[in-house]
């Protein structure tokens, strides 16, 4: 059922988010060198490795960390990356995981494969067996402003109390998250 429902609303997102994703994308190839999309390698269902895209909204050479491990992550923005990070834009391409069946619209946030210590409270929760999604109960409650102790407590959650209401409920609280910009880290 979950899946039947990440794809209707793939089809529906990519119906209106077709210009504005080619916007975005040429955005980015105008104002930095290098790739549109950002690969980055993410844990999924099962602590499966799968690539995830983003629009790339650091320069190239950044180190392949949490943002929040940066010394100065502003330093290492593109000059359209902050505006992307902020609105969410650079998440997007996402879309593309949600069709391949490595995410889905809602569950835990993806962890990247080397945050060690996210992936083991995960583990140790039963998180690790929900799929990724692109939004989560972690991202409405403090998103990027959270500990990890914190995000896997609330991804617990979301795993007992998972359904189709509560999914509707959290992607209604992202979609207001997002127009009011809270905890993003730029």
């Amino acid at each position: 059922m979950k899946r039947a429902v990440d794809l209707l609303l793939f089809a529906a997102a990519s119906i209106v988010l077709c210009l504005p994703v080619a916007l975005v994308a040429l955005l980015v190839r105008c104002t930095s060198p290098g790739p549109v999309l950002y690969w980055s390698d993410r844990v999924g269902r099962n602590n499966a490795l799968f690539r995830m895209p983003k629009f790339r909204t650091m320069r190239v050479d950044t180190p392949e960390v949490a943002t929040h491990l940066l010394a100065d992550p502003a330093r290492w923005l593109t000059p359209v990356g902050g505006l992307l990070r902020r609105s969410s834009l650079d998440e997007l391409p996402q879309l593309w995981s949600i069709l391949a069946g490595h995410m889905s619209f809602v569950g835990p946030r993806p962890a990247l494969h080397n945050q060690h210590d996210l992936i083991a409270l995960r583990t140790q929760s039963g998180v690790h067996r929900l799929v990724p999604g692109l939004t989560g109960w972690a991202q409405v409650n403090g998103r990027d402003e959270l500990s990890i102790e914190e995000k896997v407590r609330l991804d617990a959650e979301y795993l007992k109390r998972q359904s189709l209401a509560f999914d509707i409920r959290i992607l209604w609280l992202t979609f207001l998250q997002v127009i009011r910009r809270h905890g993003v880290s730029h």
